[in-house]
């Protein structure tokens, strides 16, 4: 499991949950119930470093909590 920060909310529009990285620009997904969001964005999260590899974008190094409620 990545170490990144996940934010996860229920969105009415898309009738999903979705969860975003915000360490990671653009990184987030979705799914029908809250486990399976978080389960797909493992899998974002890995092609999101694989894809920043290739094209030789740095990696953001994991801040773990990075708000306040």
């Amino acid at each position: 499991m990545h170490k990144y920060e996940r934010i996860i909310y229920w969105s009415d529009i898309d009738d999903k949950f979705i969860v975003e990285v915000p360490e990671l620009s653009g990184c987030m997904a979705d799914g029908k119930t809250a486990e399976e969001a978080l389960k797909n964005v493992e899998i974002v999260i890995s092609e999101w470093i694989e894809t920043a590899k290739e094209i030789g974008r740095e990696i953001p190094k994991a801040k773990g909590k990075l708000m306040f409620a």
